[in-house]
Order: C-alpha cells, then structure tokens, then sequence
C-alpha cells in the first residue's frame, strides 16, 4: 500500500472524524481551512453595508452636524465659536436644568435600583413573587407619554381630583379638625381684634357672672352649616365665664349690632381660648346653641378664636409648585424603572450561588447579614449595570417633565433634554444653543457609555 493510502486509511480509522483538507500533491501537512472572511471579504461588507448606512445616517452624521451647528449663531448664518457654550452655562435658566440634571443622575437611578434589589430578594420568598414582579414590571409595558398623564392627573391639587391630595387629606382630616368657619372676622369696633395667627382675642378681661359674647361676621348665609340653631344668651354661672358666639347679622339688616337678635344664628364647635400671659389657661367650643363655659381659671382672662376656626379648608399638598415639582417627578420616574431594575437583579440573583447562603446561616449568620455581606456583593456586576443603564437614561429624560409639570412651574423642574427643545423649538429659536446643549449631553453620557462598554468587555474576558 502506498504511504499516502495508508495516511488516510489511519485516518479513517482512527474515528476523530475530523474533515482534514486533502494536501496537496507533495505536501507533507494539511492545508489549513479559511473562514468565508478571508476567502471572500466583500461578502461581509455587502451584509454590513446597510448596518453602516443607517448608522451613518442616524448617528454619525447627525452628531457631526449638531457639533457643528454649535458654533454658528442663532439663525446658521454666523459663526460664533463657542459663544453658544459661554451663553448655556451663563443663563439662568439653563443652569436651573444643569442642576435639575444633577439631582436626577444622583436620586433616579440609586432609588430605582435599591428597590429593585429589595423588590428582586423578597419576592424570592413569597408564593406569589411571580404576580407581584408582573405587577411591579407592567408600568413598563406603557409609554412615558400616558406615564406622565397619569401623575399629572394623580398630583392634582384638587382632593377630588388628585389620587395623592385625596389621601392626604383624609389623613390629615383624619386626626385634625377642619375650619368651622373660613372667612369669619369680628364685628368692626367690637371687642375682639385680630392677632397673631389668624386669631382674634379680646381687648378686655372676661369676667365671672358676665355674658363673654363673641359676635361674628364675614359669613355668607350659604356657608351656615344647614339646620343651625338660633342663637341664645348664655345663663351665668358662678365661678365661670360664659358666652355666646354667633352669627352678629339677621337677613335684611335689621338686627343690632353686638345683641343677639331673634333670627341669628348660632355659630357651633367655635373653639374658645382662656389666654394669661400668652399661656391658654382653659378652652371650650360653643355647643349647638352657640353657647360656651369656661371654668373659674379663666376669669380675669382674655378670651381668643385661635385662627384655626377660620382658615380656609386643607387642600392638600402643592406637589408640583416649586419645591416638590422635581421631586414628584422622580417619583413617577421610579415606578416606571422601578421594574426593570427588579427584573435584572433577578435574573442575577438566580445565579448566586446558594450554598454560599446557607453556610453563612449554619454559621450563625442572620438575613440581614447573609443580604449584607453575601448578596450584594455577589450583585455587584448586576447592580453596577442596572445603575449605569439608568444614569444614561436619566441624562435624556423629557417627557414626563414636559407633560407633568405645570407651566408655572417648568422652569423649576427643567432639564437639559427639555432645554435643548425649549431652546431650538418652544419659543427660543435658537438651535445654536439647543446644538451646544445636545453636545454638552453626548460628553456628559460618553463617559458613562465607555465606562459600561469597557466594564462589559472586562466581563467577557472572564
């Protein structure tokens, strides 16, 4: 048999079933195989050809055109230089947004991805953990458009409107007493004048076996409560100091002043102070006839409404005036993210290795030591993209400031995504400085992208 025979006979039996390329004639070694790259590159180039044109087109090109816009003037026509840098981070409004962009980086993403990790470890323990990350993820099936008409709606001023004044209000009408009569004031020329806080206190001292009357004024009849009683003078009682407050005015004007007329109304639950020396002694409210009793420690007192019988009712809360407008924001921002988060720290937490856990519990660590010290470290790669993903995310966030804050106040919630539209489209007319803002954006995101590119590669080489 030829030595070339028994090569491949040899080969053959040997079973590797390997597909060495013949060699040619009077070569000793095999010729080695080329990937279709090398034998044909042009077939690559014509698969990435359409890739590179619509990168061209959407990216590159676009990135070259703004920096250069940059540095024309207003209309194009004028080259500028870096003028249009010089005027962003001069105006005031501009640094509003930069500061504004400050505050989002720094909050968003650590609150977003703190309790995502929460959310992620504690679902792990409950039967019905699935549901509830369905639940928690679904705000991300929707767009940032209908999430931000939705807060909008939600931090409505109005209590019948907003969802989050609603609650507040029950809360605080819960363990607080509204205005009895908002508007309210004493008669002119009467005892009572106005003091600090809303109140009213009278000039004199109250005296014991002598009616205290608080006559009042300021009320529309619509406003007395439906089903109030006439007013009475309050019988004297020894040893205390008695009174009436009312309504000082009878439909026609026909009543006399500071005399309770037949007619008038009886003004309840008005709370009455008993003040010595600036300190409140004693304190009653009028009962349904409009009369009140204050015990023998208030003789020689004055008498005072505090202002709380007359201020306006509780609204609730200005969440989007000018110093929570950012902050409520942010937080339609977390419960949007809030999801994501959760749904990749899952998917790392289910590779953390479980005996590493329970060892530490057989070690006498408890949960929250096994969370400290074993699961966060072991998510740190996971966590460490989940926030650097947000933080890019964060740099270009507009719409729901767009859409949820009101235009008193979209100024006070402004950044530099909103700027950049405001600038060139909504009214400012000038692309130079929207282009300046655009680029200021791309440097402040390049490094947060290479850092996560770099981290990535460093990942894959593992």
């Amino acid at each position: 048999m030829a030595p070339a025979s028994v090569a491949d006979a040899t080969a053959g039996a040997g079973g590797g079933g390997s597909a060495a390329v013949p060699s040619p004639p009077g070569s000793g070694r095999p010729r080695p195989r080329r990937g279709i790259t090398a034998t044909r590159p042009w077939v690559a180039a014509l698969f990435l050809l359409p890739a590179l044109i619509l990168l061209g087109a959407l990216v590159a090109y676009p990135i070259i055109y703004t920096v250069k816009r940059s540095l024309y003037d207003a209309d194009g026509s004028g080259f500028v230089g870096l003028k249009n840098f010089g005027t962003v981070f001069s105006d005031h409004g501009i640094l509003t947004a930069v500061r504004n962009n400050v505050i989002w980086v720094v909050v968003a993403p650590a609150v977003a991805t703190a309790l995502g990790l929460v959310f992620a470890v504690l679902t792990e323990r409950v039967r019905w953990g699935t549901a509830f990350k369905l639940v928690v993820f679904m705000p991300m099936a929707i767009s940032m458009l209908a999430a931000g008409i939705i807060f909008r709606l939600v931090y409505e001023q109005d209590p019948s409107q907003g969802v989050a004044n609603a609650v507040v209000v029950a809360v605080h009408d819960t363990f607080t007493d509204n205005a009895a009569y908002p508007g309210a004031r004493p008669r002119p020329n009467s005892d009572l004048k106005p003091t600090a806080g809303g109140s009213f206190t009278s000039a004199s001292a109250a005296a014991s076996g002598t009616a205290a009357d608080l006559p009042l004024v300021g009320i529309p009849a619509n406003k007395v409560p439906k089903g109030a009683a006439d007013a009475k003078p309050a019988a004297p009682e020894p040893g205390k100091v008695t009174g009436t407050v009312w309504l000082d005015f009878r439909p026609g004007g026909t009543g006399k002043p500071g005399v309770i007329d037949p007619g008038e109304k009886a003004l309840s639950g008005v709370k009455v102070q008993a003040v010595k020396d600036g300190k409140v002694v004693a304190s009653a409210k009028s009962g349904k006839d409009g009369t009140y009793s204050l015990p023998a420690k208030a003789v020689g007192a004055q008498l005072r409404l505090p202002g709380s019988n007359f201020s306006g009712k509780y609204e609730g809360i200005n969440w989007l005036g000018p110093t929570l407008v950012t902050p409520s924001i942010i937080v339609s921002y977390v419960w949007m993210w809030a999801g994501f988060a959760m749904v990749l720290i899952a998917a790392g937490l289910a590779g953390v290795p479980r005996e590493l856990m329970e060892q530490a519990r057989v070690d006498g660590a408890n949960e929250w030591q096994v969370f400290r010290r074993i699961t966060v470290p072991l998510l740190a790669p996971v966590l460490v993209v989940v926030t650097v993903t947000l933080m890019i995310n964060v740099l270009k966030i507009f719409d729901l400031v767009y859409i949820i804050a009101p235009g008193n106040t979209q100024q006070d919630a402004n950044v530099l995504a909103l700027q950049l539209y405001l600038s060139s489209f909504g009214g400012g007319d000038d692309q130079g400085v929207g282009s300046a803002i655009g680029v200021i954006l791309l440097l402040l995101v390049l490094p947060v992208m290479v850092f996560n590119i770099r981290r990535l590669r460093k990942e894959g080489r593992r």
